[in-house]
């Protein structure tokens, strides 16, 4: 499915955009050097009749990215944040595309939960409304539930989904594998994992079960959050198709203007969105990874709801800790720290200079410290940064990319409810505390008590395990994929140093 023929989507990808008046908005939103404008609008112009029309009365890049289909949607969807990289502009226009795209029919919506869940509609539901949200994979319909009354969100795929996605993401790794065949330097990036990435985290958007069980997970992790909400899944009224949680009644945080009537405070808003983030991604290595004005409603009380659990981020606690020296020491201007933790993680490659790099962290850092967010231009120091990999031959990190994906997305929200806001003032707090539980002295205390245990394990085998191996010993030719006796001792010495490890750190206790 990958082969030439998806040469075809991306020339009438490029025709659609020259159709709509896409390309020459996209352009200038992006600031593109007028040179590439004219080679973009030649190169276009001759296929313009092969694009698709879309709708007339969406703004050109909207029609654009609709017309081309939903993974095409996504991105958009992440554009839509930026204003400081789009302009303020083509990011409104860009907003339809989170919640406010085309609906299917009611009916046909019936149809699938009734397939889905097996029972005819009025045995699962008393009420259902015509669709009260629609965006790229699925729909929303607000609801009741038949036996209990109570009010629901019933979330149902589009018909077809399936299919779209896995024609548009074959068109993506045709063209990434293109990229690399012409530009052998643009495989330090790993397009095609890059790609490969995407299509896995959009699998699972597909099957709603996995959703369900994300919210549920993300629901027991953040229980404690004061000021955060996640609604309740009813996995009793969830499937393939169909999911259904209890029912968010709030002001959507795209709608900043009704948000600041209700007499909410966006500033603390702002700065709540963006430390939430941080602390989930931190201290529980699970966060929401599509958190956009369309999947955040603000609650009467001013609490924050999240819904829309299709993609979710994980990280590691190694990589969490990395992560977080690398925030750090941008936030304290240590520089030489943030470059130290690059080569020590093997991001940068060990033959670079350190104090080169350094230095170019530091011309990347000092700009921005200081500022306002709404001086800042962002598409500049995206790609200045872009320079700075090159440079340094540092390679995309996949396991990073839903991390880094939505920093950008969540300062995005953050600075549409505050354009003011210092991203680094409003990080360092959770960062700081995060450091001190995980870095510091009480954290390699705690890593030295998980060490001793798994080690600890072994002790009622090491007798056994030195008895044979002594005995072996004795019956020559000793077999050489076997461990002597100076492995046996050191097993031995293991067993009985993690005895005492565990001993003595849980009298620190």
């Amino acid at each position: 499915m990958r082969g030439p023929h998806n040469l075809w989507r991306l020339i009438r990808t490029g025709a659609t955009f020259e159709r709509t008046g896409a390309m020459k908005v996209a352009l200038e939103a992006m600031e593109a050097p007028p040179r590439l404008r004219a080679l973009a609008r030649v190169l276009g112009w001759p296929f313009k009749w092969l694009g698709y029309a879309g709708d007339p009365a969406l703004p050109p890049i909207t029609r654009a990215i609709t017309a081309l289909g939903p993974a095409y949607i996504k991105f958009g969807q992440v554009l839509s944040t930026r204003p400081d990289v789009v302009g303020v502009e083509l990011s409104n226009q860009l907003r339809v595309l989170q919640d406010k795209l085309p609906p299917f029919p009611r009916a046909t919506a019936v149809r699938v939960i009734e397939s889905e869940l097996g029972r005819p509609l009025n045995d699962i539901l008393s009420e259902l409304s015509e669709p009260v949200a629609a965006a790229s994979i699925a729909q929303v319909h607000r609801a009741r539930t038949a036996a209990t009354g109570e009010e629901v969100a019933v979330k149902v795929l589009r018909p077809g989904i399936e299919r779209a996605f896995r024609r548009d993401i074959d068109a993506f790794h045709f063209a990434a594998g293109l990229i690399e065949l012409l530009s052998p330097a643009s495989r330090r990036l790993r397009p095609s994992d890059v790609i490969a990435h995407f299509e896995s985290v959009v699998a699972g958007e597909l099957d709603l079960r996995l959703e369900c069980s994300s919210a549920s997970e993300f629901a027991d992790k953040t229980a404690k959050d004061k000021g955060f909400q996640v609604p309740k899944p009813y996995w009793q009224f969830s499937s393939r198709r169909v999911m259904t949680l209890g029912w968010a009644e709030g002001i959507p945080l795209g709608d900043v203007e009704a948000i600041r009537a209700a007499g909410h405070d966006c500033v603390a808003l702002a700065e709540r969105v963006m430390q939430l983030f941080l602390s989930h991604a931190l201290r529980d290595g699970f966060f929401h990874a599509d958190m956009h004005q369309g999947n955040l409603k603000v609650a009467p009380n001013g609490d924050l709801i999240a819904f829309d659990f299709g993609i979710m981020g994980q990280i590691d606690e190694y990589t969490r800790r990395v992560y977080a020296e690398i925030l750090i020491g941008f936030i304290r201007k240590d520089y030489r720290r943030v470059a130290e933790v690059h080569f020590e993680a093997g991001y940068v490659p060990a033959d670079r200079n350190i104090d080169d790099f350094a230095r170019a962290l530091r011309a990347v850092g000092e700009p921005i410290f200081g500022m306002e967010a709404s001086q800042i231009s962002m598409a500049r120091l995206l790609s200045y940064l872009f320079e700075v990999t090159e440079r340094f031959g540092m390679q995309t990190r996949t396991e990073l990319i839903l991390l880094q994906r939505t920093m950008v997305v969540v300062e995005g929200v953050a600075r549409s409810l505050d354009a003011h806001i210092n991203i680094w003032q409003v990080a360092r707090p959770v960062v700081e505390s995060y450091i001190r539980e995980n870095v510091g002295p009480q954290a390699l205390l705690r890593d030295i008590l998980r060490t001793a245990r798994v080690l600890g394990r072994f002790g009622p085998k090491l007798p056994g395990l030195v008895e044979t191996m002594l005995s072996e010993r004795t019956s020559p030719p000793p077999a050489p994929a076997r461990l002597g006796l100076p492995a046996a001792l050191g097993l031995v010495s293991l067993g009985v140093a993690a005895t005492l490890a565990i001993v003595g750190i849980a009298a620190l206790f």
